[in-house]
């Protein structure tokens, strides 16, 4: 590593071919917003992605910034008769399991879906004390928001409150304590045993790993959910989850900081393109995906019983904002912005 460093932070995303546009606008902010003082060694998981794109990518490398493209060909081979998706879930989904094995020379890193906006430091997530937790991450606003999908994640998925349960996009992973705890192993056998289908691999993450997860503030995940005051200047990370998403839809929350970075980029004209040609037919489907995955996961709830005990706030991870009225406001408010 060069000198001039104080220190490198290990960044991994995972992508084909059809992402690889809002990856490089997700590199724009994370680069910009970076700390000069650090190395930042980026590797995009793949097993799709033609040389041409990488290129693209690879241009945003520098001296503070490496760019490595890790095919995961061969290790998802050997898992795929494991694994299944459903709607537009893809085996990318999958890659980060992967993370711990695949780099043992790391004790620690940083995953980050590819739908997002840095805004500040990353170094900052990255250098938090997580002690002997096998992950750092943000509560799930949309978990939280709609009833189903609160009961959902306690009655099915298992985690003792809803307000416990993290959304999978922005994780900070303890990699020695993850091998430590042999998480790609267990992980494959719950897959042999129980299908989660509402949020899949990120049901699975829950349940192994609830009890030894620290809760950041919603500021490093903040998804387009209106209806809470959060000050600007505090978000740290957005992300466009779902439905969300500025290249789609009109009107999402925060789309103004999409379109900032992305119109510095050589993508800009390519993702004007796919909003233009997004039809009412595409739209309409998101509608009907929404409907079915409420109903998915009330089926899954009515075939488990019901023994739970409500716990107090004061034993609670972290006091995540449960106003009801605030909650009953929000529950229309996502017909038609799902794509799970």
């Amino acid at each position: 590593m060069n000198t001039k460093f104080k220190g490198e932070v290990p960044i991994f995303f995972a992508v084909d071919d059809n992402y690889i546009p809002f990856l490089g606008v997700a590199l724009k902010s994370l680069i910009e917003n970076s700390s000069k003082e650090y190395k930042y060694l980026v590797k995009v998981l793949y097993t799709t992605v033609t040389k041409t794109n990488m290129e693209k990518i690879k241009k945003y490398e520098s001296d503070g910034v490496s760019i490595e493209f890790v095919d995961v060909n061969p290790k998802i081979k050997e898992i795929s008769h494991q694994l299944y998706t459903r709607d537009y879930f893809s085996n990318t989904t999958y890659y980060r399991l992967l993370i711990p094995d695949l780099y043992p020379e790391y004790d620690r890193a940083i995953y980050l879906d590819s739908d997002i906006i840095v805004l500040k430091d990353i170094t900052k997530l990255f250098k938090m004390n997580i002690g002997d937790n096998l992950l750092a991450a943000a509560p799930d606003d949309v978990i939280q928001t709609i009833e189903v999908f609160r009961n959902y994640s306690e009655k099915v998925v298992g985690v003792a409150d809803y307000r416990n349960y993290f959304n999978a996009g922005i994780l900070l992973l303890n990699l020695k304590e993850l091998r430590n705890f042999s998480f790609k192993d267990k992980f494959l056998y719950l897959l042999g045993t129980i299908k989660f289908s509402v949020a899949q691999d990120q049901d699975y993450m829950n349940r192994l790993c609830k009890g030894r997860v620290t809760l950041l503030q919603k500021t490093w995940n903040k998804m387009p959910v209106s209806g809470d005051n959060i000050d600007k200047s505090r978000i740290n990370i957005i992300h466009y989850n779902l439905a969300f998403k500025p290249w789609h839809f009109d009107d999402v929350l925060y789309q103004e900081y999409f379109w900032k970075y992305a119109k510095k980029t050589e993508f800009y004209k390519e993702i004007l393109n796919i909003k233009a040609n997004f039809s009412e037919e595409d739209k309409q489907k998101y509608r009907e995906g929404d409907k079915k995955l409420r109903a998915l996961a009330q089926m899954e709830c009515d075939c488990v019983g019901d023994d739970r005990i409500k716990n107090n706030d004061t034993n609670l991870n972290i006091n995540v904002n449960n106003n009801e009225e605030y909650l009953d406001n929000q529950s229309g408010l996502f017909e038609g912005l799902f794509a799970w």
